[in-house]
């Protein structure tokens, strides 16, 4: 269709050209003038993206004269407006809000018990879907229609918003409730990459056996999740994607809202994947500092190139190092474009840290084996092996995984 545009314009602007014409010169530049603009806004008009959320329109109908339950934070906005304000304004019946690990206004530290309470502004219920309760009981779903789900991913095995989508779809599973993921865009959708999740390694940062970066939206990511058979016992729930407009996967997309707080920016987003390995190190990545997942360092590495001092912040109450100097790396200054463009890992980050650290017997510890999806990365990096050779054990699982991915896809690839 935007082609057909195009092509009307410009047959538009020939027959203008061509036309015998008793203007001025200077009213037919005007009309050059008005057919660029109209060309120009034909382009901006086609490249605006909305999020599900923002097409209400495609939604409505399945929830209006329901009761609904929705499964939220503070990255579910209507443009500026918070889904569940905008739900109620349109007269839908919320009965329940679920909250995702870091809260519903998404300022707990990451790995806090959430406990349920009651949203201030509209008195509605909240329950806690991180720390004993992952998963709605059926209880939770008594009286309920349909479940909606809006939640900004970035894309990476160990966050874990696509682990509380799971739960909620095999609740809705088991109780037959519809399941409606209002899709936004992955900032890290352009790629695929990582060792993928052995058996042994399934927690709650590593539900499947995927690569730590999916390049899939949260939307994908649902079809994939009911596609593969992975909910308990191999049951189907009743879902519906709300697409995203004008997305493919090699869109820009900088967030609106911060993801959790310690992604304060895109910078933080393209490195979350890499950094975040870190995380079952003794390596602080920023936390309690103001550039989370932009900076690491320790107290006892004899190198590096920046210090810096992790105090309690929200979101970082008790961080790692707290009061001591920390010394380590700066990547606040790292070109966007040159991370966005690797389209892969970084695995240097860490090999490079673990070669200058002097006590590598405690530089890992349990829980990186979690995050990595398996055990053979912390035995890599031991072993001196480069990033080259690392990369090249992971490329037979990545193949098959990316033959699986496009099944689910619903955006252009990047490939």
């Amino acid at each position: 269709m935007f082609k057909n545009i195009i092509t009307v314009i410009l047959l538009s602007y020939l027959f203008i050209c061509c036309k015998p014409s008793h203007s001025t010169p200077k009213e037919g530049v005007k009309a050059a003038t008005s057919i660029s603009e109209s060309i120009n806004n034909a382009v901006e008009e086609k490249i605006v993206l909305k999020v599900g959320a923002e097409r209400l329109k495609e939604y409505l109908p399945f929830i209006k004269n329901k009761t609904i339950a929705v499964v939220v934070n503070q990255t579910s906005t209507v443009g500026e407006t918070h889904l569940v304000d905008k739900l109620l304004s349109e007269g839908i019946k919320i009965k329940t809000i679920f909250a995702p690990e870091h809260g519903f206004r998404g300022t707990a530290d990451a790995g806090a018990k959430i406990e349920n309470g009651k949203d201030s502004k509209t008195g509605l219920p909240i329950i806690s879907l991180y720390g004993k309760r992952k998963k709605p009981y059926a209880s939770d779903l008594n009286g309920i229609d349909v479940v909606l789900f809006d939640i900004q991913d970035v894309g990476a095995r160990f966050y874990t918003y696509i682990s509380t989508m799971h739960y909620v779809m095999e609740a809705c599973a088991e109780n037959k409730k519809k399941f409606i993921v209002l899709d936004r865009p992955n900032p890290n959708g352009h790629y695929v990459d990582g060792p993928i999740r052995e058996i042994a390694q399934k927690s709650f940062v590593g539900m499947h056996a995927i690569p730590i970066v999916h390049g899939m939206t949260i939307g994908e990511y649902a079809q994939m999740i009911n596609g593969e058979n992975w909910l308990k016992n191999d049951i189907q729930c009743d879902l519906t994607v709300i697409k995203c407009e004008g997305y493919d996967h090699n869109t820009f997309y900088e967030l609106p809202v911060k993801p959790s707080p310690n992604l304060p920016n895109i910078r933080s987003v393209y490195l979350y994947p890499s950094l975040c390995l870190f995380e079952g190190t003794v390596v602080s990545v920023g936390r309690g500092t103001g550039y989370p997942f932009q900076i690491y360092g320790h107290p006892k590495l004899n190198g590096g190139t920046y210090e810096f001092v992790p105090q309690p912040t929200e979101g970082a109450t008790s961080p790692k190092h707290k009061g001591k100097m920390c010394r380590g790396f700066n990547m606040t200054k790292v070109d966007l474009e040159e991370l966005k463009e690797a389209r892969q890992l970084n695995l240097d980050y860490l090999i490079n840290f673990y070669g200058e650290f002097p006590d590598k017997a405690n530089f890992f510890n349990s829980f990186f084996k979690k995050l990595a999806g398996t055990t053979k990365l912390q035995q890599q990096i031991e072993a001196q092996m480069s990033s080259h050779e690392i990369r090249e054990t992971w490329k037979s699982g990545l193949a098959k995984f990316k033959t699986t991915r496009k099944k689910y896809l619903l955006y252009t690839d990047f490939e």
